[in-house]
């Protein structure tokens, strides 16, 4: 227990593991899940499901939130006829539909983004030499030319690897004057056994940034699930964002439609940022970011069958065939263990005594044979990973850090080897 809590740091391992409790959670506070049905559920590692923004945002528009008129484009081409299509008028959508989208007659700015599943894309760099994986201009002619150097090239962002993530589309809005940017956020918080709404009125940044700096304007609305959210705590986060007037019953009109979207698709966090408003009065979700329940997916298949693994890299795809839970690592010490906690504070252990773990791998509690023999096949595949194929051996290279066997059996302390039960972990041969 000790190396869990030590392992939930401000690390990637983390989020992992909150993510985890929070699934758990979700069930254990199901009223209407019987005690011989948890007994009987079994969790097994699953990969979360992540959309593009375009997806996205065509689930809020379906669903009454407000967004920008935008196409999806997978050749510059197409990215320059969108950009034409968005100076007329709304043509084709379905009149329902249309009362969700801030509309002109003709865009008079274009915003181009390159479509993938990390954060940090404007300060990106592709690999065509483009800086920046969100432009404006006002020329179509230009987002065609833009959109040749991104589509097909890889991006790299503080949030991806190195080698950056192949672009296959890009996304071509409408560009909206902002007159106010706030944040908003709608997530499954573990300390709370339920939904919360997170606000602030400082939007287009890094909400982190904000919490550290100004922790005052973060503001925090408990959401009881069974009852919903209510009028009288959409009317308060709007008034905490900084709406006033008209813009105030908009936005909390809008903050309820989110709500109602979060729960419809069974969501663990539906992301806003910017919140804003525009010189017309109008309140709009400017970007957006969703995450799932993958324990939902028997019931969003719709959702589900939108998962894109073009970005995932080939080892990810192969495990999760098998339900195992892999994410690849820039280190050269393999992690072959049977847990979520024990994976992550084996890692954190690594990375404390200097080494870099090459993956996290995580079994499950209810694995089978065939998915340990499936998982060792996997590791012995990845050049990163040097191990012996000795059976119960799962060794490193000399030149580690790490002369010992990087995972064991989770025994007693006191059946530990005395290398391992040494207060100060100095792990030597």
């Amino acid at each position: 227990m000790l190396m869990l809590q030590q392992s939930l740091s401000k690390t990637w391992s983390s989020h992992i593991w909150l993510r985890l409790l929070n699934d758990l959670e979700k069930i254990l506070s199901n009223h209407l899940v019987s005690t011989t049905i948890l007994l009987a559920v079994q969790l097994t590692p699953r990969r979360w499901l992540n959309l593009q923004e375009y997806q996205s945002k065509k689930l809020m528009s379906d669903n009454g939130v407000k967004v920008q008129r935008f196409f999806v484009a997978d050749t510059a081409n197409e990215a320059l006829e969108a950009a034409k299509k968005l100076t007329t008028s709304v043509g084709g959508r379905p009149r329902q539909q249309r009362s969700c989208l801030l509309l002109r007659e003709d865009a008079k700015e274009f915003v181009l983004k390159a479509q993938i599943l990390a954060g940090g894309r404007g300060k990106g760099v592709f690999s065509s030499g483009l800086k920046g994986g969100v432009h404006l201009t006002k020329d179509p002619q230009v987002v065609g030319q833009l959109a040749k150097q991104m589509i097909g090239y890889n991006l790299a962002t503080k949030q991806t690897p190195k080698e950056g993530v192949k672009v296959n589309k890009v996304m071509v809005a409408e560009a909206l004057d902002i007159s106010r940017e706030t944040y908003l956020a709608i997530l499954m918080d573990q300390s709370c056994n339920g939904p919360v709404l997170v606000g602030s009125p400082q939007g287009g940044v890094d909400i982190e940034e904000v919490a550290a700096s100004n922790p005052e304007l973060i503001f925090k609305e408990q959401i009881d699930i069974m009852e919903g959210i209510k009028d009288s705590q959409a009317q308060r986060m709007a008034e905490n964002l900084g709406f006033l007037g008209p813009l105030k019953n908009q936005a909390a009109d809008q903050i309820k439609k989110l709500y109602n979207l979060f729960l419809k698709i069974d969501a663990t966090q539906v992301e806003v940022n910017p919140f804003g408003e525009t010189p017309e009065g109008q309140v709009v979700c400017f970007d957006a970011k969703i995450n799932f329940d993958d324990n939902a997916e028997f019931r969003q298949k719709d959702i589900f069958a939108m998962d894109d693994k073009s970005e995932n890299e080939p080892i990810e795809n192969e495990a999760a065939k098998y339900d195992l839970k892999y994410i690849g690592l820039d280190g050269n010490i393999a992690c072959f263990v049977n847990g979520a906690g024990l994976a992550m504070a084996t890692c954190d252990i690594i990375l404390l005594k200097g080494g870099k773990p090459a993956n996290f791998l995580d079994l499950g509690g209810g694995v089978k044979e065939a998915q340990v023999y499936q998982a060792f096949k996997l590791l012995t595949a990845d050049p990163k990973e040097p191990m012996s194929t000795r059976p119960g051996t799962f060794s490193v290279t000399a030149d580690s850090p790490l002369l010992r066997p990087s995972t064991w059996r989770m025994q007693p302390r006191s059946l530990w080897p005395a290398w391992l039960r040494n207060d100060s972990f100095v792990l030597t041969p």
